[in-house]
């Protein structure tokens, strides 16, 4: 088991801020136990900005340090209902990833978090995408590559993500494929390739992922962490000509209840975003594979002869007339970070283009 989420769960633990765990040259505190086991009860109720812990004869040595000015935010019963804080504050200082977000929704994402005080790992298989959004927001950002959709890569992620900051607080699991079309006409290879990014990734992530938060936990028994899934209205209703991406997104929905009821034991809550039609983003405005050239091509909008017509019809459908916006997904995502008291929900945000219904 890696020793850095456990020696970071110390941390939040003993100071209630997330934490940046990074290696070190020089420790103030030396601890030795004989197994990992022992580390739970080894560290003192107040700690020094740098460690060193030998498990076993094999030492290791951290500095922890926070990303930016935070303090403690009221939790539980103690926190009062009035409170006029910004939303946002609830990610300033910790630590998030963000599949798929170089682009799109992702990288939108990844703005708002980092505008809100977070540290955030951008994570892609578009590595040059990743790495160039990563050098324009600063350094409270770090590029990853990963293929979602192989469990060498995640794991191997995760073994970064240990060794740069010794833990997560926040997983969005964003990366997503459409490839529309006919169930009487599309490639079964089409079909299992938006499978495995849209539905088993997410399992992926949230096994290695997960893994590490739960790790952070045992150290750190308070300390409440969230997975959430960037999900779809087409999660909450079917998809005409786009069966494989409604029915990858439905699965996902199921995913997030059992994986929520699995893991609120190591203090994971793991919900879902379920956002409209974000128009502008590449998903469906690509010239060449984009979901209104896509949808054009299928016949999937009847009667349309233009993308711009393919745009009109689909504004059209919703209450307030327009696309999804980043800024909608983020109130949404600060909203479930921030309520301690969800787990396994699908959150909608769709303009009123979808709502739930018992």
């Amino acid at each position: 088991m890696e020793i850095a989420p456990l020696v970071r769960g110390a941390y939040l633990a003993a100071r209630n801020v997330p934490v940046i765990l990074s290696p070190s040259d020089e420790a103030e505190l030396d601890l030795s136990v004989e197994s990992v086991d022992q580390l739970a009860g080894a560290f003192p109720v107040e700690l020094p900005d740098t460690v060193a812990v030998t498990v076993a004869g094999e030492r290791h040595a951290f500095r922890a340090h926070t990303v930016g000015a935070v303090s403690p935010l009221p939790h539980g019963k103690d926190a009062e209902a009035s409170a006029a804080e910004p939303r946002s504050r609830v990610v300033a200082g910790k630590v998030a990833l963000v599949t798929g977000g170089a682009q799109g929704f992702g990288a939108e994402i990844v703005r708002g978090l980092v505008a809100s005080g977070a540290f955030v790992y951008i994570a892609d298989l578009n590595a040059d995408g990743a790495a160039k959004l990563a050098d324009e927001l600063g350094p409270h950002t770090a590029a990853l590559t990963v293929n979602v959709a192989d469990e060498e890569s995640v794991a191997a992620m995760t073994g970064q993500i240990a060794a740069t900051t010794g833990g997560l607080d926040l997983v969005v699991s964003n990366a997503g494929i459409v490839r529309a079309g006919s169930v009487l006409e599309q490639d079964a290879s089409a079909f299992r390739l938006t499978t495995d990014i849209n539905y088993v990734a997410f399992f992926l992530v949230t096994k290695h992922l997960g893994g590490l938060m739960a790790a952070q936990r045992r150290t750190a028994p308070t300390w409440t962490t969230d997975i959430v899934q960037i999900n779809s209205k087409s999660g909450l209703v079917g998809s005409n000509k786009n069966g494989a991406y409604a029915g990858s997104k439905f699965g996902g929905i199921g995913l997030v209840q059992s994986f929520a009821l699995e893991l609120v034991e190591h203090g994971i809550k793991v919900n879902a975003i379920c956002p409209g039609n974000f128009l502008d983003g590449p998903l469906w405005s690509d010239p060449d594979r984009g979901l209104f050239v896509q949808y054009l091509r299928s016949g999937k909008v009847p009667g349309a002869t233009t993308i711009e017509e393919v745009r009109r019809f689909y504004e059209a459908k919703v209450p307030l007339n327009r696309g999804t916006y980043g800024s909608d997904v983020m109130r949404a995502l600060y909203y479930l970070v921030e309520q301690e008291y969800e787990t396994g929900q699908a959150l909608p945000v769709t303009g009123g283009q979808v709502m739930l219904s018992s």
